[in-house]
This record gives structure tokens, sequence and C-alpha cells, in this order.
């Protein structure tokens, strides 16, 4: 896996750009990380450990080049309780445990459920987390000083308008350093890096969690594995797509969902807490130019190097300058056009879009979020579908003989549908169902079938099935009771 890092300089990758783009991404990286340490009651350097590790190791692991992954805020969160009654080690344990559990679901190939996640609801995922990476910055402009908003304004005219003079340095990198710059020499008053709490000074080193190797360990820690690799799992998954989208090129999610558990493994090993991608770094990387493995691992190098060795003059970073860069990803992630898709897509697509963003906002959970859309997204597609039903009539042999040509899907959303299309009450002799342009897809359908045939049975109507394809006569040879001795009792519950 090294050897595809090297492979993808030569054949031309851009170092220069996948370099900056990887020291802009580790500056950003900071005080998130130290945030996410904060939320789960973990010292700074859990966080910052966890970031390094994570963004080295994906970059050789992962399934999706140019992707950050690192500490995040919706894994901390998930972290709080185990962290607050057991400590420390117990939560490394857990983060080696969810990295287990996620190279188990990349080795299902359980990265191909992506494939059940609709459009609608991947655009809901982006511009909810665009508005709680905005809301995310809140906190450092409330109740601050003017000098703050004006770094922040002016962070912002350099971020969108240094690329017109140049785009050999990433305009967010120019910001930062610029800010910086103009905060030492004036000897601003506002909040920095350093403000947010003390920065390591040494190298992490390797370690086995001090717990005990017991099945109540297993009980503490397998609940809360088994959450942080769900979650860290559908976020890194979602991301990837996302990436994807911004870089017109493919992601390998199984192979990604086994780079994550072996990046939690490791990181687990040097006292870090577990993480995932995170969209707004790897938006930060995209558009600061990286696209190979390369900016990812100098994310991770970088950071590393710049909180250890370089950590006084990182702690003098203003705040400010970071704010105006997330605000730069926020705005970027958002996908203003679907405002105005609301009119011109489907209903149930707005629906969808609308309430993953409302419970992923909401909440503050991502997860939730894009459960609620993808539940959503299965019942208008059932509803849908189960609308597209047709059975037509005729009659044949001078009126004794009933023919219904069924065209459509049967299961569960239109087996009512499908009941109720025949008339039971007509006197004829034989009724023959075509299913030739039909398929039967469960068990409801095939219970619909048992239904209309013992019906017909019943006002003394000879019924005849023809036409059913390999899948749906198998699925009715093993299933549908119509032709059994007691199967009016069994269909029609007399």
């Amino acid at each position: 896996m090294v050897k595809e890092i090297v492979d993808s300089i030569r054949e031309g990758m851009n170092i220069r750009k996948d370099l900056l783009a990887g020291l802009v991404v580790a500056l950003a990286l900071i005080p998130e990380a130290i945030a996410f340490s904060s939320i789960a009651g973990l010292d700074p350097k859990v966080g910052l450990y966890a970031s390094f590790c994570m963004a080295v190791v994906i970059a050789v692991t992962g399934g999706r080049p140019g992707m950050i992954s690192a500490a995040t805020g919706a894994m901390a969160l998930l972290m709080v309780t185990l962290v607050k009654d057991h400590g420390l080690q117990y939560l490394l344990a857990a983060t080696v445990l969810t990295g287990l559990l996620q190279i188990l679901a990349g080795g299902l190939k359980l990265g191909s459920l992506m494939r059940f996640v609709s459009h609608s609801v991947i655009t809901g995922f982006v511009n909810a987390l665009a508005i709680l990476i905005f809301m995310a910055q809140l906190p450092e402009l409330i109740g601050v000083h003017w000098e703050v908003y004006a770094m922040v304004v002016a962070g912002l005219a350099i971020i969108y308008l240094f690329p017109y003079l140049t785009k050999a340095v990433p305009s967010p990198l120019v910001a930062i350093v610029g800010l910086t710059a103009v905060s030492i020499g004036l000897q601003l008053d506002i909040r920095t890096v350093g403000d947010m709490g003390q920065l390591p000074s040494t190298l992490p080193i390797f370690l086995l969690p001090d717990v005990p190797l017991t099945w109540e360990t297993l009980s503490i820690i397998f609940p809360v594995s088994a959450t942080l690799a769900v979650v860290g799992l559908l976020e890194s998954m979602l991301t990837a797509s996302i990436v994807d989208e911004l870089t017109d090129s493919h992601s390998n999610k199984n192979r990604e969902c086994m780079g994550q558990g072996i990046a939690n493994i490791a990181t687990g090993f040097i006292g870090g807490m577990a993480g995932c991608a995170m969209i707004g770094q790897s938006v930060i990387n995209v558009k600061s130019g990286g696209r190979g493995r390369l900016s990812t691992l100098s994310a991770g190098v970088f950071l590393l190097l710049m909180v250890v060795y370089i950590g006084d003059w990182v702690a003098k970073i203003p705040m400010a300058a970071l704010v105006a860069v997330m605000i730069m990803v926020s705005i970027g992630t958002f996908k203003w056009a679907s405002i105005r898709d609301l009119r011109e897509h489907p209903k149930s697509s707005s629906v969808v879009m609308i309430a993953t963003v409302v419970v992923v906002v909401a909440t503050h959970d991502l997860a939730k979020g894009v459960l609620v859309g993808v539940l959503l997204s299965g019942f208008f597609f059932a509803h849908n579908v189960g609308q597209i039903l047709h059975i037509g009539r005729r009659s044949d042999d001078e009126g004794r003989l009933r023919i219904y040509n069924v065209t459509g899907q049967v299961f569960f959303a239109s087996a009512e549908r499908f009941i109720n299309s025949f008339d039971y009450k007509e006197v004829i002799e034989q009724v023959r169902i075509d299913m030739s342009r039909a398929h039967f897809w469960d068990l409801t359908g095939v219970s619909a079938l048992d239904k209309v045939v013992i019906k017909f049975r019943r006002e003394g109507t000879d019924v005849e099935v023809i036409g059913l394809n390999e899948a749906s006569a198998t699925m009715v040879d093993r299933f549908a009771v119509h032709d059994k001795p007691d199967a009016v009792e069994q269909v029609m519950g007399h």
C-alpha cells in the first residue's frame, strides 16, 4: 500500500499542492482535535495524537485518496459516558475493538450498502453538516471584541480574493499565516489556539490499554465500540461519496472500511481516541489542491511536528483565522442549488432532504439524520413502486373465460391493490391470471395471490395462474398454499 503513494507521485501528482494542502488541514485540525478531546472529557493530547495517527495510517490503508480522517465531534460525543464511568484506558480498549469491528465490516463488504443511500439523503447530510460547521464557529463570534470580527472578515477576504492574484499557494494558508502575523505584530488581545488547551510536548509512544482481559471488560466496551464503528463508517462512507463527487473520481468503499479499522487500532495503541473521516477537513484539503494520499499523509505529519516542536508558535494562531477558514468550508459545503431544486424535484425527494437536515441539526447526530433519510427514501420508493401495478381484463371462449393480465410488481406495498383489482362476484366459469409481465417479491405478494385464488374458488370459479417467471414460480411453489387441502382456512382465517 505504501507503494501506491510512491506510484501516485511518479504518475504526476502535484507534490507541492498536496504538501501545502496538508499544511492547511493540519493547522485547521489542531483546535478541532483539542475541542473534541474536551467534549469527551479527555486531555488535549488524546485528540491530537488520534488525529495524527488516523491521518497517517488512512493515507496508506484507506480507499479514498485525499480524504482526511481524524478525531471527530460525532465520535467524541459517543465516548463521554465510557470515559466518565471507566476512564481513558477503557476508551483505548474500545478504540481498538472499534477498529476490529470496522475491519470485519470491510471483510463482509458492508461498504457496498452505500448504494442504498439516495442522493437526497447525501444532499441533506451535506447541508446539515455545513450548518453544523457554521454553528460550531458561533461561540468564537459571540460576545467578543470588534477586532475578532475584523480579523474574520479580513480572513474571508483573503481566502476568496487571493486566488485572483495567484493559486500557487492555498489562500486559507495565506489567511492563517497573515492574520497570525498581524495578531502578533499588533499584540491583539484575542483568543488563540493556545487558549484551547495545552499542546503536547512529546511524541506518542506505543502502549497497550491497561484493562483486565475479561468478559466483564468486553461487556463494558462492546456496546460503545459497536456504536463507534457504525457511526464512524457511516460518516466515512458518506464523506467518501462527497469527495468522489468533488474530485470526479471513484473510491473503494470496502477498502475504506478496513482502512478505518486499521487506523483506529493503531490509534488505540498510541493513546488516541477513535476517529473517522471529516468532511470539513476533506473539503479544505480538496479546495486547497490536495488530491492524493500524500496530502492526507502530510496533514498528519505536519500536525504532529507543529504541536510537538513549534507548539509555542502554533499556540499564537488566532482562532479568528481558523473561524474564517471553517466559514469558507461551510459556505463551500452547502449545496445551494438544493434550495432552487425544492420546486423542481419530486416532493418526496425534497421531504427526504429536508428531514435529514432537520434531524441532524436538531440532534447534532449525523447517524440519526441519515437513518431517518434512508427510512423515508425506502418508504417513498415502496409507495411509488406499489402504485405501478396494472391489471387489465378481457373475455374469451364466448364469455365463459375471463383473462386478467397483470403488469407490475407485487409485494407488501402493492398487495392490497392487487387483491382489490379482481371482480370476484362476476358469474364466470373460469379465470386465467396471466403473470407474464409481473413479479412476486415477497411473502406478502404470494399471500395476496393465495387470497385471490381462494376468493374465486369460493364463488365456484375455476382459476389458472400462468406466465410466472422463474423466480416468482419458485417463490409461489415454496410458499403458496392455495392448492393445499386446508387452503381456505390458512388463507382466509376461517
